[in-house]
């Protein structure tokens, strides 16, 4: 009889297509917190995340369902509402941390995508993030390709946010 050979299984979150490791660690060496922005179908959730021995401690969280809140009426899901998310999540940080690195997981870099548009709401805000600006669509951030008018309606709600934090 000849020796049996021993399949090696991946981790369980990497056979589910939830984490790419090697990327990850990548993300861990630099020590420095991550912004993590995921798509739900409805939501835009933004966290900071902090790593320490192999544990994530969140240091500030937002939802793109906050916004209603503070008056925002245009969905919850579209870019816009991204950038305001990222913004309020920079606000709700201010003063725990002053930069962190870009996370988006398993998700594709698209250019002008809610990503970025969140990314550009929490530079916006004060918090440094490496990113390249061509990565964000400014006319897209300010609403102009919805059918209503909503700059106005950012602006109103970034003056709201400000107050609040």
């Amino acid at each position: 009889m000849g020796k049996k050979k021993i399949k090696k299984v991946d981790f369980r979150r990497r056979r589910e297509g939830k984490t790419n490791y090697s990327r990850r660690m990548k993300l861990l060496k630099s020590g420095k917190p991550r912004l993590v922005i995921r798509k739900t179908n409805k939501y835009i959730i933004a966290q900071i995340v902090k790593s320490k021995e192999a544990q994530d401690f969140v240091i500030a969280y937002a939802n793109s369902k906050e916004l209603a809140k503070f008056g925002w009426q245009h969905g919850f899901k579209n870019v816009p509402a991204a950038y305001l998310t990222g913004f309020l999540l920079a606000r709700k940080a201010k003063g725990k941390i002053t930069d962190a690195i870009l996370d988006i997981g398993l998700q594709r870099s698209t250019k002008g995508s809610r990503i970025y548009a969140a990314v550009k709401g929490a530079i916006d805000a004060g918090l440094q993030i490496k990113c390249s600006e061509k990565m964000w669509n400014e006319e897209r951030i300010r609403g102009k390709h919805l059918k209503k008018n909503v700059e106005k309606d950012i602006e109103e709600v970034k003056k709201k946010i400000e107050a609040r934090w």
